[in-house]
Formats: C-alpha cells, structure tokens, sequence
C-alpha cells in the first residue's frame, strides 16, 4: 500500500506543481498522515478519535450516529462528560480552526488582547469577503487591494506573529478552500463564519462560531457546544436530470424551515447518499446553515474518496479507509427525527423570495409570482459562492450555456459567474468553461463572496426599484444581495439559474418550455451533463498561500491609533453585582431580525474591525413595532424619533442601561459577532426574544449579555417600547433557574413575567467578568 500512495503523491505533486507540497516531511512520516499539505507536521488522529468513540459508546450502551462519533470522539474528557442530547453542554477539542477576513478582524483583535504568544491548533485566515464586484474579477481585485490594505496588512501580519496560515486576497472563498484543502473525515473544525458546515461535504464536523469562539480554540481552552440533537434525513432514489443536489436542501428548508434545525446536527444517510458528488454533498451542508442547524454531515464514501485523491489527498483517504467503521453511522443508531427524500422522485425547487425557506418546485414559481406580484423577468441571475461554485457546478452551467449558444442565443438577463476558489478558476479557464459562460452574456467575477454578501456595486437598477434576480447563493434575505429591500431574490441551482437568465422569466420551466433559436425554430433544453472532477488534474493557479513563520515573536503587527478601521479592544465593564433595574428598551423588533438586520454588511464590511464605527450600523434594519419603520426610534429621555445607534449611544453617553425585545429566531443568518458585540458596546444588558438562533445566542453570552426568552412567547406583547424593565435575580443567577422580568408602565402599573435562559456554570462566569476574554484574562492571571 505505501508504495502505491507514494507514487500517487509524486504523479499529483507533478502535475499540479510541487511548490504547494512539503514532499520531505510526508516521505520522512509514512506511518503518519499530515491533515494538510500546508501543515506536514501537525496529522490526523484516528487513534484518538477511535478510544474516545469506544470509551463513550460503552458508556451509552447503544448505537451511535455519525454525528454522535465525531462529537463525541473529540470530547475533552470522554469519560466524565454528562452525555444528552439537547441538554448538556459538551467541552470539546476541535482539530482546527478557520476564519474568514471579514470576522477574522475581530477575532484576532481578541486574540492579541489575551495576551498569548501562538495559537494552540493549526488556524488559517481567507480574504474572500472584501473584493466588491463591479467590473470583473481583475480589476475588481486589484481595487480591493488597493482600498483594503491597511486590513491586509494586519491580518498577514497578525497570522505570521501568532502562527496563522494566511490566504491572500484572491485564494478564493474559505468554505472552497477548505474543502480542497483542510477538511476531511472525522475532522471537527471550527469557522468564524455560518456556512463552515460545507465541509460536512467531505464528512467533517464543521460549525460556524462567533470570534469569541475560535479565541477560545485558539488558546488552547477546550470549546463548549451544547450537545446536539441529531436529525436524520433518509436519502433514497438516485439523483437524475435536471434535479441537483442544490435541489435536496431546498427541499428540506422548505420543511424544517429557516429554525426547525436550530441545537441539532443534520445527517444524511440511506443509499441515495452514493449518487451525489462530493461537492454535491458540500452544497447541501453548506446551505444547512439557513435551517438553523448546527452543522451537517454526510458519511465517508467512494464519492469523497474520489474527491480526495484528485486534490492530492490520496494518504487521507486510504487512512480514512482503515477507519471507516468510525466515519459512518452504526447500524441500528437512533435519531431524534427522521426525514426522508426519494431522489428520483426530487423536482427542481427555487425557494424565495426574501428568506430560504419559501420552497417552490421551478415548474410551480411562474403562477406563483404572478398571483403574488412579484415581478417575473430576472434582471439578474448569478451563479457561483461558496455554495455553488464546484467544477461540477460550473460544468453543468457550461452544459446549458453551450446549448443555447448552438441556437444563437445567449442570456436575456444579466449574468455574472463567481469560481470559489483559484483552483477552479484556474481550471475552468483551460476547460473551457470559462469561455462558454462569458460567450453566452456572462461576467466572470473575483474569487471570493461578491454580491452574495452584499459586495455587488449593481449598477442596473436604483434603489427602491421593485425588480428579480435568481442566484445559486445561499441566503437571500431583504436587500442582502444589493442593499435594496425590493429585489426580489431567488436562490436555486446553477444550472437552473443559467437556464432562467437564457429565457429571462421566472415562467420558463426548462424541463418542459421551448425557447426560439435566432433561426426562428423550437428547441428544448436537455438536462445538463457534466464531469464530477476534471479528467486532467486541477490547475492550482496562482500561489496565494503565506506561511507562518516558525517563530513570530519577532513580527510587528500594526494598528494605528487613528485608523478607521482597525481599534484595538478595551476590556468591557464588569457585572456589578446587582439586578438590572429600570432599564429602556431600545427597540422592540417586530417580525424577522436576521443579523444582516442587527449588523449589516455590504459597505459596512470595512469596518469591521473597528468596533465604534461599525457600532453605527447597530439595528438600522430592524423594524420598529411602535411605527413600522426601519432605523427609527423613540427616545424616551428626549421622546424625539432617531436612528438606533445614535439613540443607543445616547442612553449610554446618560448612563442608562437599555434593552432590546425580539421576535422568532432572533439573530438567524450569520455567525457575525458583531451583532452581539455592538449592543454590549453601545451599553446595552439584555436582549429578550421568543427564541434565538444557536450562533448569536452563543456570541451574546461570550460578550457579557443576557439573551433571555419567554417562559410564555405570548408574553411579548405586554412588553411595549415606553416601558422600563428591571431583571431580577441575578444575584443567585444559576444553571436551569429562571429570572423575573418586572415591566414598569408609563402609568404606574407593573407586572411580572418569566424568563428563561440556557446558561451554564461557566457561561455565568462570562457574564459575571464582563465577557469570556475577561474571564480567560482572570484564569490566566490566577494559573499565573
């Protein structure tokens, strides 16, 4: 066996360049597999992995879930960890952790601050959210260079000082890249952004987490997760046609809907798993993320396998071989709740438009739109993200584009094409695809988010302007794409979205429409067919990888004490002992409040890792249930309407500590720590919701806050925005203990409700320090 391994990493090293490989080490550690060619000294351990799964399944005495296995198998101290699902926290130790530019910012700030020489676990930061798209991916990244120096710099800076490998603008979009390069079975990774479970698509646990978070796996401290519920989604039937695997997650959002996922981890099983690709199976569990999930997770198989060997991995896949008993579920394991999905029975949905739940197969979406008034011509339709941006994915586009072009048609909407990584930029360009796609009406983009986060300067349409895109992305909240609340965004697959733009309506149904050929003549569309891996080897494309030297002590890492977006932190303020008493309430929030809504992005992406300034952003897409209007507040000191952060910061500027009350799943969507770093900032206490989402609650506790919930949803409509609330309790603040809310009327009267909370003992302790880094600070002064 080592000998074929060894040859197959010599022809891979040959054909796709052996600058991206450390070929001594690997040859000098045969008995060892690295968990990335950028890190030969630091390998994958299933030895580990196996006597923590033993140790706890003879605890539990049952069958185990994949999920349950990787979790589990990563326990700090697996035979004293209270073991259920839903209930207890677990204390884990993930293999690894990622970050994208935009949090990384934030999160390396935090990890100067505490004061510690090197990350403990192997970390990696991606620049893939600052390149605005606008005139194509050239030029567009040559700008973003330009404008973002100054945030490049530190973070390149910052990743050579502290041990971190740093991806260059450029590299691509880091849920791509760490697919091809740092996910593999049974690895648990941890990512500062909400989309990390895309590498479930290669049968990791990997979670989108705050800043806060990865600090915490970053020092070396072991990282808490409440321990999961495991949902099991049955695949059957066989993937065919023109049904994708984009096509399975729309589906299941549009029956567990955008929180039916929320404290469990989604895992697909059964033998319709064998007929998606690798890639395929990464789209799926990337788009997890909008059900609320924890993270997904598919099983290792022959699929993933392929995968690894054609990115270079072949000694990844054979270890993964001989353990593969322990990167597949047990017969016989038990989930909380079943779904299943016959493949070949799997219609084309397109879900949209303003949330990812609202699930239409492509062939009902026409009438639908027509009898609900959205508007049926696509201005727009984009493909590609971190989503959707596979060579397989582009193969298949290419497939419809090519079709077209032989009828001399080419896109009636606007087209844009975005590669996730280098790499398949690289290689779309030698295969061709590149071509059929720009010959068709498209604009290849910069590797990297573009207008699936909001950088998109879109010049086609003014704001306010009632218009339809359909992308390929992941999320299409109001005004995520462009910033403008009346586009109408569609989220469906790439070959859908390509054929959609050729016909240019949302009434076209390319299993069943005709289009008209420049020659007058009918032609229907055949269902794409396209290559699962290039048949060459990938081209790697430029090399946009730093490493981090073996010692950084001597690295000076830059932050001006008048830039504008970089500050340095400051520790905030300390419990003081008491109950919160008499507090405002800054906004009570009606209906959905994403953090795109609490902390936007799109222009305010360069700000964020200055905390006063991004503050600014604070809530202004939320919508105020006292008037129905976004960023417009009532001041009950002055009683004048104003934006939120400026009434926020005045209750600051006067000493008053304010609240804010929320709807369903508040805070869904991103992992964004700036959502719950800002009100704590801007001197806010408490936030009390119906419900939250898994990441933002998490990130709220880590920054000193109390998200608190109704013991009675109903309660939130004796909340009204003039009243005062004081919490009380707080003194004998413990696990499972609920806290009164007393709500003070203008009036005079008062009543009294419940709340709940879903704190640990530690997780007290953050709030009793101020925050986690205060308390980290705390435990390394008393450990000396």
């Amino acid at each position: 066996k080592v000998p074929v391994l060894i040859l197959s990493f010599f022809q891979h090293a040959l054909n796709s360049g052996v600058r991206r490989y450390h070929v001594a080490p690997v040859l000098c550690q045969r008995a060892k597999v690295a968990m990335s060619h950028f890190e030969p000294n630091e390998y994958i351990n299933y030895e580990k992995l196996e006597k923590n799964i033993n140790i706890v399944r003879k605890r539990l005495d049952r069958p185990l879930t994949l999920s349950e296995k990787i979790v589990y198998g990563h326990l700090d101290d697996p035979a004293k960890q209270e073991i259920e699902r839903g209930k207890t926290y677990l204390r884990l130790r993930p293999d690894r952790v990622a970050m994208q530019d935009a949090t990384a910012q934030m999160a390396m700030l935090q990890f100067i601050s505490s004061g510690l020489p090197k990350v403990a676990v192997p970390s990696t930061i991606h620049c893939d959210h600052l390149i605005e798209a606008q005139s194509g991916g050239e030029k567009d990244l040559r700008r973003a260079k330009d404008i973002n120096q100054e945030v490049y710099n530190f973070l390149a800076t910052a990743g050579a000082k502290y041990g971190v490998g740093f991806w260059k603008p450029g590299s691509g979009i880091i849920h791509q890249i760490i697919l091809e390069n740092y996910s593999y079975p049974g690895v648990m990774l941890i990512g500062t952004d909400s989309h990390t479970p895309n590498g479930g698509g290669l049968g990791g646990i990997c979670i989108g987490v705050g800043g806060a978070d990865a600090v915490d796996v970053m020092a070396g401290i072991p990282w808490e997760l409440k321990c999961p519920k495991v949902i099991g989604v049955k695949l059957t039937g066989k993937l065919s046609g023109w049904t994708s695997p984009k096509d399975v997650i729309l589906k299941v959002a549009g029956i567990l809907t955008v929180k039916g996922g929320t404290g469990a981890i989604i895992e697909y099983h059964g033998p319709g798993v064998d007929s998606i690709s690798c890639t395929g199976m990464a789209t799926i569990c990337n788009m997890g993320a909008e059900i609320g999930a924890t993270t997904s997770i598919f099983p290792y198989n022959a699929r993933m396998k392929k995968y690894l060997g054609k990115t270079g991995r072949a000694d990844i896949a054979a270890l993964a071989d001989e353990f593969k008993q322990h990167l597949v579920p047990d017969s016989g394991c038990q989930y909380d709740q079943v779904i299943e999905i016959n493949l070949s029975e799997l219609k084309p949905h397109i879900n949209g438009p303003f949330t990812p739940d609202l699930a239409h197969p492509v062939s009902d979406i026409g009438a639908v739109a027509e009898k609900e008034g959205w508007p049926v011509d696509i201005r727009v339709g984009l493909i590609g993200s971190c989503t959707n941006s596979s060579y397989e994915d582009m193969g298949r586009s290419a497939a419809v584009a090519k079709q077209a072009l032989a009828h001399g048609l080419k896109c009636k909407s606007k087209f844009t094409i975005t590669p996730g990584s280098e790499q398949i930029r690289a290689t779309i360009e030698r295969d061709g695809y590149a071509e059929i796609l720009r010959e068709v009406g498209g604009l290849v983009l910069a590797n990297a988010c573009g207008p699936c986060i909001g950088q998109w300067d879109r010049k086609d349409i003014k704001k306010g302007e009632k218009n339809t895109i359909v992308t390929s992305y992941n999320r299409n909240f109001t005004g995520r794409n462009d910033a403008n609340p009346e586009t109408h965004a569609f989220v469906t697959s790439p070959e859908i979205v390509t054929a959609l733009s050729i016909a240019g309506t949302l009434k076209f149904n390319p299993e069943t429409d005709y289009l008209t050929g420049a020659d007058g003549k009918k032609f229907k569309l055949e269902a794409p067919d396209a290559d699962e891996l290039p048949k060459l080897e990938f081209d790697p494309g430029q090399d946009t990888y730093q490493y981090p030297p073996k010692d950084g002590s001597g690295q000076h890492v830059d932050v001006s004490p008048t830039s504008q977006r970089l500050q340095l932190l400051e520790p905030f303020d300390k419990w003081d002992g008491k109950d919160l008493e008499d507090m405002l309430i800054l906004i009570k929030v009606k209906g959905k409040c994403t953090t795109d809504h609490i902390s936007a992005a799109g222009p305010w992406l360069k700000f964020r890792g200055h905390l006063d300034n991004i503050s600014n952003n604070l809530l202004i897409g939320a919508i105020n249930i006292e008037n129905g209007k976004a960023n417009s507040v009532r001041n009950a000191l002055t009683q004048e309407f104003g934006p939120v952060p400026d009434t926020a910061r005045y209750y600051k500027k006067m000493g008053v500590k304010w609240a804010v009350i929320g709807d369903e799943n508040y805070g869904e969507g991103s992992s964004r720590e700036h959502a719950a770093l800002e009100p704590r900032h801007l001197g806010g206490r408490v936030i009390i919701t119906k419900s939250f989402a898994r990441i933002h609650e998490t990130n709220l506790k880590k920054q000193g806050l109390l998200p608190l919930t109704f013991a009675d949803p109903a309660d939130y409509n004796k909340i009204h925005p003039v009243d005062k609330l004081s919490i009380v309790g707080l003194k004998d603040f413990a696990p499972g203990k609920p806290l009164k809310c007393i709500i003070k009327h203008p009036n005079g009267s008062q009543e009294t409700i419940m709340l709940n909370h879903t704190f640990n003992e530690s997780q007290i302790e953050w709030f009793q320090a101020g925050s986690a880094l205060n308390r980290m600070k705390e435990l390394q002064q008393k450990s000396g």
